[in-house]
C-alpha cells in the first residue's frame, strides 16, 4: 500500500496546492493529511486524486474542525499508525506526540512545517514537512518505507 502523506497545506482552496503535488497524489492508494487543512475545499480537491483520511490542526477553520478528529487510529497493513498535528513549540513535539500514542508503530504529525522521518524507541516519527515545500511517502507490505520528498515543484 502507498500512502501519501501531507500536512500544514495552509490553503483555501485546492486549486492553491503546487500542481506537482496533486499529480503526485494521483499515484497514491490512500492521502493521510496531518491537519492545518483550513477549508473543506482542499479535502474534496485532495478526494479527487484519493481516498483521505485525517485529523484538524491548530489553522483549521470550523467547517473542518467537525469534519475531521484531533486523534486518529488506523490499522493498515497490520499496522497501527496514529495520526496527530500537534501543537506548542518544535522542541517538545516529538515527546508530545509519542506520549499521545502508546504502543503504535507509527506516528504521522505535523505543526513544526519540520520534516521528521525517523525511529524512536520503536516508534516511527513521520513528519512530511509544510506541503508548500515537501510531502511523504508512506509505503505498507511486508517491510515498511517511508521517505520525504522536497523541491518537487
Amino acid at each position: 500500500m502507498k500512502i501519501g502523506v501531507i500536512s500544514d497545506t495552509h490553503a483555501r482552496h485546492c486549486s492553491q496546492l503546487p500542481q506537482e503535488l496533486l499529480r503526485a497524489l494521483e499515484k497514491v492508494d490512500l492521502i493521510i493529511h496531518a491537519g492545518d487543512i483550513v477549508t473543506m475545499d482542499v479535502i474534496r480537491g485532495l478526494e479527487q486524486a484519493a481516498p483521505l483520511k485525517g485529523v484538524c490542526g491548530n489553522m483549521d477553520l470550523p467547517e473542518v474542525r467537525i469534519a475531521f478528529p484531533e486523534k486518529l487510529v488506523l490499522e493498515l497493513e497490520g499496522r497501527k499508525i496514529a495520526v496527530m498535528h500537534g501543537s506548542g513549540g518544535p522542541a517538545g513535539l516529538e515527546n508530545l506526540v509519542t506520549q499521545a500514542f502508546p504502543g503504535v508503530d507509527i506516528i504521522i504529525f505535523g505543526h513544526s512545517h519540520v520534516e521528521v522521518n525517523k525511529v524512536l524507541g520503536g516508534i516511527h516519527l513521520f513528519n512530511p514537512g509544510s506541503a508548500a515545500n515537501s510531502y511523504g511517502i508512506l509505503e505498507l507490505g511486508e517491510k515498511a518505507g517511508a521517505r520525504i520528498i522536497r523541491d518537487y515543484y
